[in-house]
């Protein structure tokens, strides 16, 4: 499965919608999700992908983890299985 459809999977299962209904630039905020959903969703990617993300939920905009809608939240998960791994 790639990187796209798994967030794809875990935004909806938060959000409790089909993931066939999401776009791939939908945001979390279009989606109904608040701040604590976000970390939940955090958390699902880091078990998923076995990452860390470099996420502050107290100040979201501080944070180089772009997650601006489905498909940045994908880049930049790709970015950092491939940092993390060659680290």
């Amino acid at each position: 499965m790639a990187t796209l459809e798994k967030i794809r999977a875990i935004v909806a299962e938060q959000a409790l919608l089909d993931p066939a209904d999401l776009s791939d630039e939908a945001t979390l905020d279009d989606l109904g999700i608040d701040s604590l959903g976000i970390v939940e969703i955090i958390y699902a990617i880091e078990e998923e992908f076995f990452i860390s993300v470099p996420f502050n939920a107290n100040q979201p905009e501080a944070s180089d983890f772009d997650i601006s809608s489905l498909s940045a939240i994908a880049a930049a998960v790709d970015r950092l299985v491939t940092d993390q791994t060659s680290a």
